[in-house]
Formats: C-alpha cells, sequence, structure tokens
C-alpha cells in the first residue's frame, strides 16, 4: 500500500491538472462562440452564392471556362488538408489525418500523384513525415480569427496550379461543424469545379422554388468572375468549420479530462483514507502491544 506522503503528493498533482484542464476547457468554450458566430455567419452568403452559379452554369454549359472541364487524364492531385496547429483536442487531427492517409493511398494505387496544401502544423508534420510533396503550409491560421483574405490567396494559387497543369485536381479535407459532440472529417472536391446542375436537379426534384436570375452583363462575363471566387469561398468555408470544429473538438476533450482527474481525486481520496486508517491501526497496535508488554 502507498504511503500517505505519496498519495497526498498524487492527490495536490491531479488537483493541478484538473485545474488546468478546466481553464482550457473555458477558454475553448469562449473561442468557440466567437467561431461558430463567425461560420454561422458566412454560410447564408455560401449558400446563396452557389444557389446563384448554378443558376448561372445552367445557361452557361460547361465549356464557359476551363474551371469546369476535367481533365482526360489524371495524373497528380493537390490535397488541401485542414488540420490544427495545436493537440489536446482528442481525435480531430487524427481524424482529419486519417482520411487524407487513406485518400492518398486510393489515389497512389491508381499511379496518380499526391501533392499537399499544409493548414495547420499537425497536418504538415505528418505530410512531411510520410514523404508527401508539400506545395504550400500556412500555420497559426486556423483557430484564429483569418482574413478572407488568407483563403483568397490560397485559393488563387490552387487555381493557377490546375490552369498550369502543376495538378489535374483539387480536394479539401476539413472537419466539418455539426455540433459540439460531432465533427465528421469531410472529403470535396474543388476543381474541376463539380457539376452545379445536379444540386438544382435536387432542388426541383424536392419542389423547392429555383429562381431565374437576371445578369449584366452576359452570363459568361460573370462565370469567368465568379468561379474563382467560388474557389475561394470554398476554401474559406472549410477554414471557418475547421477552426470551430477544433474549438468544440479540444472543449470536449478537456470536459472529459476534467472529469477523468474528478474520478481520479475520489480514487485517490478512497485510498488516502485507507492508508491514513491503516496507519492509525497500526500505531494503536503498537500502543497496545507496549502496554502488555509492560504488564508482562
Amino acid at each position: 500500500m502507498p504511503s500517505l506522503k505519496d498519495v497526498k503528493a498524487k492527490i495536490g498533482g491531479v488537483k493541478k491538472t484538473r485545474q488546468i484542464t478546466k481553464a482550457m476547457n473555458m477558454v475553448a468554450a469562449s473561442r468557440l462562440r466567437g467561431a461558430q458566430l463567425r461560420s454561422d455567419a458566412f454560410r447564408p452568403y455560401a449558400d446563396k452564392f452557389s444557389e446563384v452559379l448554378a443558376s448561372l452554369a445552367a445557361r452557361a454549359g460547361d465549356d464557359v471556362s476551363p474551371l469546369f472541364v476535367p481533365r482526360n487524364e489524371v495524373k497528380t492531385v493537390n490535397v488541401v488538408l485542414c488540420t490544427s496547429d495545436r493537440g489536446l483536442c482528442g481525435g480531430f487531427n487524427a481524424n482529419l489525418i486519417e482520411m487524407a492517409e487513406d485518400f492518398a493511398a486510393e489515389k497512389e494505387d491508381a499511379g496518380i500523384g499526391v501533392k499537399f496544401t499544409n493548414f495547420g502544423k499537425k497536418g504538415r508534420d505528418w505530410a512531411r513525415k510520410n514523404g508527401f510533396e508539400r506545395v504550400e503550409e500556412h500555420l497559426g491560421v486556423i483557430g484564429t480569427r483569418f482574413p478572407y483574405t488568407v483563403a483568397a490567396d490560397a485559393g488563387q494559387k490552387l487555381i493557377d496550379g490546375f490552369l498550369d497543369g502543376r495538378w489535374d485536381e483539387v480536394w479539401v479535407i476539413y472537419s466539418r461543424f455539426v455540433s459540439v459532440a460531432k465533427q465528421p472529417a469531410t472529403l470535396r472536391q474543388v476543381l474541376p469545379v463539380p457539376p452545379i446542375e445536379a444540386a438544382e436537379e435536387e432542388k426541383a426534384d424536392a419542389g423547392e422554388f429555383l429562381a431565374e436570375h437576371l445578369c449584366e452583363p452576359s452570363v459568361e462575363a460573370l462565370m469567368a468572375e465568379l468561379l474563382p471566387m467560388s474557389v475561394y469561398i470554398q476554401v474559406y468555408r472549410a477554414l471557418l468549420e475547421t477552426s470551430t470544429a477544433e474549438h468544440a473538438a479540444r472543449m470536449q476533450a478537456m470536459d472529459n479530462a476534467t472529469k477523468a482527474c474528478n474520478d481520479m481525486l475520489d480514487e485517490l481520496t478512497l485510498a488516502y483514507n485507507k492508508a491514513r486508517q491503516a496507519a492509525i491501526t497500526k500505531e494503536l497496535m503498537d500502543i497496545v502491544g507496549g502496554a502488555e508488554a509492560l504488564k508482562g
């Protein structure tokens, strides 16, 4: 049985750990609120933008822009991997990296090269450790309040590489925020722009109203401006969703850690009481033994 001193030291250590996890939980909860407000505010804009783009694309056709046209042969893909810079957020990064690993293995088995554009230190370290070519890395973005220009600059480089033939497809892997307890890893194609008419057909089948947008100047001129913006918006939305999901995952992880500390404190307190009772019993036995010896 451990000594009273050892158990008391462990109790003190667990209490300090509980203070840290509780403080980190409160910080994550505060940051989650701000990140969730920004994500919720941007979501209607992104949805409306997709609706307008789908309406124009239905009239313009796929040949209006090279960003619509898929390559006859896919040789290289660029994967935008969004992870956090720090740990202590449960399986948040592990789920994203697992999806990236499975996707890269699938492409490599098909003879397709894989490159990575990394947002976050955890994904960057994984890609570097496994020998993947890293096109670009952005650290210190996710988990903070970042501007739209970060996604616009990254999106423009993705478009330039696609048009130059450096890669034939662009995919993004990010964590989609559903709730505090659920942030599934999500894989989405960015370039070439997936067919937008399918989404319109789904709305029509559901009986939703499909607005016909009047545009000035021509549809072709507008599509030339809107298609690059759609890439920027997808990247920005993925970063916002991942940032919100990171804070939610860290808050949940720190809450679980605090509960685990409470359970450990209960067990250590019980062990401390047992050790204290054993010490008292031993002292009483020594006193009684000494008294009996004096009587003899």
